[in-house]
């Protein structure tokens, strides 16, 4: 979108070009948390305790991030790193 023309409506077509530009980031940032979890999983299925640790690392710092920046409400991070934790340690013994 080029220069916004100066008008009654401004601040809603400003408003709209950020909503957008959020929306890309906010759905990008859902999108690797989903893609961290399934790899955690997908290591817990297999029994594989080296890759599900590293994995839980990058999922907890990824889940901490969204929760930081709202994209996620800090009750469903502290939840999914949860049952994300519960996992892997369901292996470990």
């Amino acid at each position: 979108m080029a220069k916004l023309k100066t008008g009654r409506h401004t601040s809603s077509l400003k408003e709209l070009k950020k909503n957008k530009k959020r929306n890309k980031i906010n759905t990008s940032k859902k999108s690797l948390l989903k893609t961290l979890s399934k790899k955690v999983l997908l290591a817990v299925k297999n029994k594989d305790i080296k890759n599900a640790k590293i994995f839980l690392d990058e999922s907890f710092s990824a889940y901490d991030k969204a929760s930081k920046t709202n994209t996620i409400h800090l009750n469903k991070s502290a939840r999914k790193k949860s049952q994300l934790a519960k996992m892997v340690a369901s292996i470990e013994v």
